[in-house]
């Protein structure tokens, strides 16, 4: 196990694992008001009480669905990293390593943002989604490695 002791982390790797999270904890809730604004947009809405005058109620807007599905993906693989980035400091990490391990998954997750749910661009989309995922997966094996299984 690590040397590091729970409460011992440096507080430049906590520093930057807070800015990241809130950074993408706000993008997270950005994007139910962009679904919000795309439905208004649209005049497509999921609840018959949010209809306006001129709108409908449907569930496969492509342009409402895009975002949704920016969304989704956030929560698929931001929330994940909230946890393991969390665990992933008390493994002992050099403070650049962590710092810029935190702040690749950031900037990751908001160009794959930029790109399925803003401007659509495939192959920069999926580059940026490996890597998050792939950054986020080192630092579960750091987290792994570096604890014993019960």
């Amino acid at each position: 196990m690590s040397s590091t002791v729970f409460g011992q982390v440096d507080p430049a790797i906590v520093q930057a694992y807070a800015s990241c999270v809130a950074i993408l904890g706000l993008k997270m809730l950005t994007m139910s008001i962009l679904t919000g604004l795309q439905r208004g947009k649209k005049k497509v809405f999921s609840n018959p009480e949010d209809v306006r005058e001129g709108g409908k109620v449907a569930y496969n807007d492509p342009d409402v669905e895009r975002v949704r599905r920016a969304h989704r993906n956030d929560m698929e693989n931001i929330l994940p990293f909230f946890a393991v980035g969390f665990l992933y400091m008390f493994t002992g990490p050099s403070v650049t390593v962590a710092v810029n391990l935190f702040r690749l998954v950031t900037a990751a997750r908001v160009g794959h943002t930029i790109c399925h749910a803003l401007v659509p661009i495939g192959k920069v989309r999926g580059l940026c989604f490996g890597i998050g995922l792939f950054t986020t997966v080192y630092m579960g094996v750091q987290v792994l490695c570096n604890f014993r299984v019960v």
